[in-house]
């Protein structure tokens, strides 16, 4: 059955390639955005879809359109982004989500929201399950989104408790690919666009703190199976079990590019997490066996050919 579909932050990195899949799905797009961190670059392969839409606007103003589903994905995801206006950011995650779900509620439509790993803050379980409430710093300069990504999952669920509005929440973990701003400051497009560039990649502390790297398209389809089953409305872990250091991305990257590159180290900036693994157990229990499919030196190929394309670079220095 073909659907009529918003997603907030539509031009994203992820909105753009969630917007791929719905409309190869069959579905009509609704892509709003007011292009702060989204790009229409990453749209304007869509323009000429009949079944596409582009709407330039900022979620924190109130908004109407007639939709059956919502992903809500607007709001910057980078440190450098998020906290460059942190009123904004936190202003997006909280008036962005009472917005969509008011519309939810009007239209009876189904609200996806996307909400982040950085709820557990700096965790004290390893790895992180659902059921862990987190140890976030609530006045550090991640709060604005890391509250207001908690802030926004108790908006849904007061939303579905109070108004039976339908909804669906996930907890992404990094995640990777083709699109990524090349300055958004995220540990991976820093790396490579370094390595490019033949600068020295930085890495922050000793580098032995550790994330685990989801590649987009495993992501994306975690994201369809959430939102089309009906066993639960989540929070649902979205991410690669799969833990590496910053060191192991570092010489990973080093080796696929080819780079005369150095490591270098920089102070760990403040209330930076020490690790992040999700527990995946649920996302497997209730998405039909869902799971990570492409490993990450293969997702770092694809996703170097694509930053060396788009900045003109060769993907392989020595050559």
């Amino acid at each position: 059955m073909s659907l009529r579909i918003l997603i907030t932050g539509g031009a994203g990195f992820l909105g753009s390639h969630l917007s791929d899949r719905l409309l190869a799905d069959g579905h009509e797009v609704i892509c709003m955005d007011n292009l702060f961190t989204g790009r229409k670059v990453n749209i304007g392969h869509l323009f000429k879809n009949p079944k596409f839409e582009f709407i330039r606007h900022d979620v924190v103003d109130p908004f109407k359109v007639e939709v059956d589903q919502i992903y809500n994905l607007a709001c910057p995801a980078s440190p450098p982004h998020y906290q460059y206006n942190a009123i904004k950011t936190i202003k997006t995650s909280v008036m962005g989500t009472i917005n969509c779900l008011g519309l939810a509620k009007r239209l009876n439509a189904r609200v996806f929201q996307a909400s982040t790993s950085e709820v557990y803050g700096d965790p004290e379980v390893h790895p992180q399950t659902e059921d862990y409430w987190g140890h976030v710093n609530p006045i550090g300069i991640r709060s604005c989104y890391d509250e207001g990504k908690r802030c926004a999952e108790t908006l849904c669920f007061d939303y579905h408790r109070q108004n039976g509005v339908d909804i669906r929440i996930v907890r992404i973990f990094n995640t990777y690919g083709p699109r990524m701003h090349p300055n958004d400051g995220r540990v991976v497009s820093n790396f490579i666009v370094q390595a490019l560039k033949g600068e020295d990649i930085t890495v922050y502390g000793d580098g032995t703190q550790t994330r685990s790297f989801c590649y987009v398209s495993d992501l994306i389809e975690g994201f369809v199976r959430l939102m089309n089953q009906d066993e639960t409305t989540g929070p649902i872990n979205i991410g690669n079990p799969g833990e590496f250091t910053m060191l192991e991305l570092a010489e990973n990257i080093i080796e696929l590019t080819g780079t005369s590159s150095k490591i270098i180290h920089e102070d760990l900036p403040l209330d930076d997490p020490r690790q992040r693994k999700p527990d995946i157990t649920l996302a497997k229990k209730h998405l039909d066996d869902w799971s990570p499919e492409i490993p990450l030196r293969e997702g770092l190929q694809k996703t170097i050919d694509h930053f060396s394309e788009a900045l003109g670079l060769s993907s392989k220095i020595g050559f």
